[in-house]
């Protein structure tokens, strides 16, 4: 019989460094529920345990980091985050608006779409192997990025660069990443955890109270957010409202379900 138990994100130590990886790869590591609690507590876990220095975060596989919404879970009706309402506040993914101290490496196994950029874009490093990429895919089904990632990319790549891709919705390549500084660094598949963890074990030799101050300071965490994004969430709930109620919202996700072409009415 097939073990249908497993658990959808996975925690391992190594030294002072906590390995937490998104288990669903025969989902393409897509976001449900349980994924968003098992993150979000893993950060909780790695913030409150002194002995945590640092955190990687990767996808099970050797295909994706992690495909953004699990849509089909959507399409049976489950909702993508917990009922805990302190778990929803942590935002999508239970990382989306869920910043803190101790440092985290994005360590990247093939595509980062949607949602899965947008955890990207919350990492602070990034590793990523050279079958990685990067997209925000969004506006192709009348949809944007609301899990941070419409102001975010803006901040990490040159923002002719960023409003391309956000606009256009066309994804980019782990090589365009490092000559954009997106990600840290590009290596091998087989590399890539070895790179990440050195990187890693790296940060965490350092004081871990002057790094968990540097990251705070260099990112405005105050009291478990990051000041200043209080404006572009408002931002984010104002236009979401107004763009799901719209007909291209509904018809969007029917085209890519029927596999056609959309029909756009701006209404």
């Amino acid at each position: 019989m097939t073990d249908t138990a497993a658990p959808a994100v996975l925690t391992e130590r190594r030294g002072h460094v906590l390995i937490v990886t998104i288990n669903r790869p025969e989902a393409r590591n897509a976001v449900n529920a349980a994924v968003h609690a098992g993150i979000g507590t893993a950060l909780e876990e790695a913030e409150n345990d002194p002995e945590v220095r640092a955190v990687v975060i990767t996808g099970a596989g050797d295909k994706a980091f992690c495909a953004g919404a699990d849509l089909v879970a959507l399409s049976r009706g489950e909702n993508l985050a917990p009922d805990d309402k302190t778990q929803q506040a942590w935002g999508f993914g239970g990382y989306a608006a869920h910043p803190i101290s101790k440092p985290i490496i994005g360590a990247v196994n093939g595509f980062a779409f949607g949602g899965g950029c947008e955890l990207a874009l919350m990492c602070d490093l990034i590793v990523a192997a050279e079958n990685a990429q990067f997209g925000l895919p969004e506006v192709k089904v009348g949809l944007f990025a609301a899990a941070g990632g419409a102001f975010r990319i803006v901040k990490q790549l040159p923002q002719k660069l960023a409003m391309e891709h956000l606009l256009t919705g066309d994804p980019f390549d782990a090589a365009t990443a490092l000559r954009y500084g997106f990600a840290n660094r590009v290596v091998p598949l087989a590399e890539l955890m070895s790179t990440a963890l050195a990187l890693a074990e790296k940060i965490a030799g350092n004081a871990p109270l002057s790094v968990q101050a540097s990251k705070r300071v260099a990112l405005r965490i105050v009291d478990g957010a990051i000041a200043g994004d209080d404006a572009h969430w408002d931002d984010n709930r104002r236009e979401r409202t107004k763009l799901m109620a719209s007909e291209d919202a509904r018809e969007g996700p029917r085209a890519f379900a029927e596999k056609r072409k959309p029909e756009w009415k701006a209404r």
